[in-house]
């Protein structure tokens, strides 16, 4: 659908336009005047349906139904289309075992809530020179999350941030008996 609404009824400028009928069915060629005495007599508008034909095509509707129906049609496709949300998690490259775990978790929880996942390494100052511990991060973290997620773009450098862009794969994962189990070991430790 157009941005620019049709023109309809007075609006249209034209001699002679060709006539569709409210069942889609062709009248024939008419004048503007006579096309519009048609449309009146059914109480209903006339819509300028192709402006660039010769003549332009005319549609015998009732435009207030038609444009309702239009903005519904698109609420409807707008509603059904997918966002895919972006997270983006910041590693350094010094990081502990402790930290790289809790952030790994962090990383596995927006896969399988389906967004994609931005992993950053931030260097400072003089880590720039070992670049390749960030990359090692990196492949590292690919390879362990290599059963939920694929990697959309490898490893980049741009300045002095390395960042890896990964993609949950498309079987989903149960989320709620991993909780369960981890319940249930923690009641079990308790007696």
């Amino acid at each position: 659908m157009s941005t620019i609404d049709p023109r309809i009824n007075e609006k249209i400028r034209v001699p002679r336009v060709r006539l569709i009928g409210v069942d889609g069915s062709q009248l024939g060629i008419f004048a503007l005047a006579d096309a519009q005495r048609i449309a009146d007599d059914q109480n209903l508008d006339l819509v300028e349906v192709a402006p660039e034909g010769d003549p332009p095509v005319c549609r015998i509707m009732d435009y207030g139904k038609y444009k309702y129906e239009q903005d519904m049609k698109a609420k409807k496709a707008r509603k059904h289309q997918t966002k895919i949300e972006i997270k983006e998690i910041k590693f350094r490259p010094k990081i502990d075992k402790h930290d790289y775990e809790t952030k790994k978790k962090h990383i596995v929880r927006f896969l399988t809530a389906g967004a994609k996942v931005k992993v950053t390494i931030m260097f400072r100052g003089r880590e720039m020179v070992h670049a390749e511990r960030g990359l090692a991060i990196l492949e590292r973290l690919a390879e362990e999350l290599s059963e939920i997620a694929v990697i959309d773009s490898q490893p980049k450098l741009e300045g002095r941030n390395m960042f890896m862009l990964i993609t949950p794969t498309k079987k989903e994962l149960p989320k709620k008996p991993d909780v369960e189990v981890v319940q249930l070991d923690a009641a079990q430790s308790e007696d």
